[in-house]
């Protein structure tokens, strides 16, 4: 993924998004190019038209943090464009690569899932591969116990399974948010081999996924709502909270909650009920 084209790829795809009326310019006309035009941007952020075709060209890769403001202003880039702007000024420089070997999820934390009995949870790296659950979460999303561990990612369940039109109600909105994450990750974990093999599977085995891709936007979800269909209860809606963890990069804690006197919550407590092991030990797996 190190590929030295990208930033201009990215720096293509923003200008393509920005008429020239928004960005305040006149145009006359018989103007046929939508967006703007790369004169246009070099005058929006004051730098030579030629600098400016060199980096959507790749003949130059490392832009000072002046231009690189100077560009997302032109390009009304918000927080997480910009921050993906300097991830690909920086591919192969500051990430290291990854290790081939397999993450794992923190005894510590695998116990803390097995102590939230009523909140659906899961342990998630920036490839989403799930390397740990509950009990509630795997009836909510499917049985990560009976998958490889190959298979316990949540993109590859996106968009190479076709039961996941029907758990997730907003399909369309989960694919749009999961290849903007994966878009993020691509551009700070530029030299992991492992979310390279992800991607190109995901783009030979997916049209849906080979579409969104094209378009390069970047998202970053901290929390919202996500609309389920579950077998035994129908459609219920859950609020999500990613908490980030500190001294693991890229693996994030993911809770789902509903409001305590709704019918989500009632929802949830009856699938709690549903299949409850006999045991009383956490029911809590890890990949």
């Amino acid at each position: 993924m190190d590929d030295r084209r990208e930033l201009g790829r990215f720096l293509q795809s923003r200008r393509a998004l920005i008429s020239p009326e928004r960005a305040g310019l006149h145009v006359s006309a018989r103007r046929r190019v939508q967006g703007l035009r790369r004169e246009e941007v070099a005058l929006l952020a004051d730098i030579s038209v030629e600098y400016y075709v060199r980096l959507e060209q790749g003949r130059a890769t490392r832009p000072s943090p002046e231009v690189l403001d100077a560009l997302a202003r032109a390009l009304e880039l918000d927080d997480v464009e910009r921050a993906h702007l300097q991830d690909l000024t920086r591919t192969g420089t500051v990430i290291p690569r990854r290790s081939a070997q397999p993450e794992r999820a923190r005894p510590e934390l695998v116990q803390l899932l097995g102590l939230m009995e009523k909140t659906p949870a899961l342990l998630i790296n920036y490839r989403m591969d799930v390397l740990a659950w509950n009990r509630l979460a795997a009836m909510l999303f499917f049985d990560f116990d009976a998958v490889s561990p190959r298979e316990r990612n949540l993109a590859r369940f996106a968009f190479l399974d076709p039961a996941s039109g029907e758990r997730w109600v907003d399909w369309a909105d989960v694919a749009k948010a999961t290849v903007g994450a994966l878009r993020l990750a691509a551009g700070r974990y530029s030299d992991d081999e492992a979310l390279a093999t992800l991607l190109g599977e995901l783009t030979m085995r997916s049209e849906a996924f080979r579409n969104l891709w094209s378009g390069r936007d970047v998202r970053e979800r901290t929390h919202g709502q996500k609309r389920f269909r579950h077998p035994l209860v129908g459609e219920l809606t859950l609020r999500f909270e990613n908490f980030d963890l500190p001294g693991v990069a890229g693996q994030r804690l993911v809770a789902f909650s509903a409001d305590p006197a709704g019918p989500a919550q009632a929802a949830l407590d009856l699938i709690a009920m549903w299949n409850a092991p006999e045991s009383t030990r956490p029911a809590t797996r890890e990949a």
